[in-house]
This record gives C-alpha cells, sequence and structure tokens, in this order.
C-alpha cells in the first residue's frame, strides 16, 4: 500500500506545543541558559584555599618556591589555621606551592580523613616513613623530593606548623640570592658567632635545589639521620662541602616574644619573614592581628566586628 507523506498542516500542528513552550521559556527565563553555563563552570572552579597555595601567574615567576610543612596526622585543625593563614596573604611575583608533610598513615581514621583533606586541598605531601621528629622525617622529605616533585623549583623550604611565613617577603629575600648551593635562614648560633658547625634553625630553612638533589643521591645524608633535623641538615653541608651561600635572616626570622629577650626571640617587626612557637591559637591571633592579615573584613550585619 503507498503511504502518503504528512502535510506541512500536520506538521506544524505536531510542531505547535513545542515551539510555544520554548516560547515561553525564553521570555520568562531569558537567562536560564546562561545560568546553566555559569554554575556548571563553577562547581568546576569553586573557590578554594588551595588556589592561593600554587600561585600561578601569567609572568614568569621571580622564584618557585616549594614550603614543606611538618606536620602530623591528627593536627587536623591546626593545618585548617595554617591554611587559611598562608590563603589570605597578598600577592607576590613567586610561584609558591604550600605542602603538609607527615609519614606513612597507620589507622583507619587517619587514611580516611586525610584522604577527604586531600580530595578537598591538595596540598599534602605523605611520605614513606614512621612518623617522627628528629630520625630521618626531614631527610625523607629532601631526598623524596626529586622522585616525585613535577615543578622545577628554585628553593625548598622546610618548616613547621607552629611557624608562619610571609610570603611575600621571603619571595622578595630570595629572588636576588644565588640558586644554587644556598642555605637561608635563622643562624645558629645568632648574632654571627661561628662556630665548627653553623646550621639555620629548624623553625624554617631554605635550600636551593641542587642541595635537594645532593641530598637525595648522598651516602653521607642517608647515613647520618639521627639527632636534631636541623642540626644534622647543616652537618651534612659543613662535611659535605656544601651550601658555601649561607644567609642569615636575622632579624626577620624569630621565636615568638617571651622573656628573657635574645637575638632569636624578640618582638614583631615590620620586615618579618617567619614566626616561630605559635603553639597555640591565641599566638597566633596576635600574630595575624599584628600583620593585618584580617584587615579585609567587610563589616555586615551578619558580624559584630571589627
Amino acid at each position: 500500500m503507498k503511504s502518503s507523506n504528512p502535510s506541512p498542516l500536520t506538521i506544524a500542528l505536531f510542531l505547535l506545543p513545542t515551539i510555544l513552550l520554548l516560547l515561553t521559556l525564553f521570555v520568562i527565563f531569558p537567562n536560564e541558559s546562561k545560568l546553566r553555563s555559569t554554575t556548571a563552570s563553577s562547581a568546576n572552579c569553586r573557590p578554594s584555599p588551595r588556589a592561593a597555595f600554587t600561585d600561578l601567574i601569567s609572568v614568569k615567576p621571580d622564584v618557585r618556591l616549594l614550603v614543606g610543612v611538618l606536620t602530623l596526622p591528627e593536627n587536623y585543625a591546626r593545618r585548617n589555621l595554617v591554611r587559611l593563614a598562608y590563603a589570605h596573604q597578598p600577592n607576590h611575583t613567586g610561584h609558591v606551592d604550600v605542602r603538609f608533610v607527615f609519614c606513612n598513615l597507620p589507622t583507619e581514621e587517619q587514611r580516611v580523613l586525610v584522604a577527604l583533606e586531600i580530595m578537598e586541598y591538595n596540598d599534602i605531601i605523605v611520605l614513606n616513613c614512621t612518623e617522627n621528629m628528629d630520625n630521618g622525617k626531614t631527610y625523607t622529605f629532601f631526598s623524596s623530593l626529586p622522585m616525585i616533585s613535577d615543578v622545577p623549583y628554585d628553593y625548598v623550604m622546610k618548616t613547621d606548623d607552629d611557624t608562619y611565613v610571609r610570603l611575600r617577603n621571603l619571595v622578595d629575600a630570595l629572588k636576588s640570592l644565588p640558586r644554587e648551593n644556598l642555605y637561608f635562614g635563622l643562624m645558629v648560633p645568632c648574632l654571627g658567632i661561628s662556630t665548627k658547625y653553623n646550621y639555620m634553625s629548624g623553625l624554617g630553612y631554605i635550600v636551593s635545589w641542587d642541595l635537594v638533589e645532593w641530598i637525595a643521591t648522598s651516602e653521607l645524608a642517608r647515613t647520618h639521620t639521627t639527632g636534631p633535623e636541623d642540626l644534622v641538615t647543616g652537618k651534612w653541608f659543613k662535611d659535605g662541602g656544601r651550601a658555601v651561600h649561607m644567609y642569615d635572616a636575622t632579624p626577620a626570622m624569630y621565636d615568638y616574644f617571651e622573656l628573657p629577650y635574645t637575638c632569636f626571640r624578640h618582638e614583631f617587626v615590620p620586615e618579618t619573614i617567619a614566626v616561630h612557637k605559635l603553639k597555640s591559637n591565641e599566638r597566633w591571633a596576635r600574630t595575624l592581628k599584628y600583620f593585618n592579615v584580617t584587615l579585609g573584613l567587610k563589616p555586615t550585619k551578619l558580624y559584630p566586628f571589627p
């Protein structure tokens, strides 16, 4: 039997409800398609503290720096505070990655909760070691970096979660310094006193990338990892004939002030690069207040301050 094609009138009647529906949506919700596009984009690029940890800029950075914050897996609240402190710092002309560093996670609780942190912030390095302070953790950190890093850093900083580092001042201090054999920090002993083993205080010291690569391959470093980690690091460089460029950042790097006054423990100064021994939230609050970290807080009806 020969079939007949539908007439133009039949097609029009069939499409009319769909056309009317589309026109209605276009008139009543003219920005709907734009809204959906924006929502999808926002879901993929939502603001997060981690954005400040990798400062991507359109020009070649003056300095590429990795800041390794050695901490403990269970210090969840401290990491959150430190993240906020670094996220709300002025822009600088360097590429700075801040990473929290600890050893293997022995408990299921840590593996699950740290996994959530990694999913959200992607700012954690888990080393293949047993958690310790002065039994090789710092060595494992430095020696692992050439194998796990995809970024060509100029410098690496080792610091702790009770130290507040002011990234702009640090980048400004580093950008004119040598990119090889550099060892930068608060020199111990202070006041320029020379000893057999001068070294940089563990509150936070910076080494150039070539020294990181040397540590990773050095038998001297691998076989001498026990003892105060900052002193041990200084001994590696002295005994290995490395780190010929030692830069003492006194008085810009120091401990939180407590009596008695010393050359490494004093009041805040504007040129501060790092403050150490922030063992309590109260000390963190005083430090952040001095450096006007919350100055940009805009008053609203939702909270009674500033």
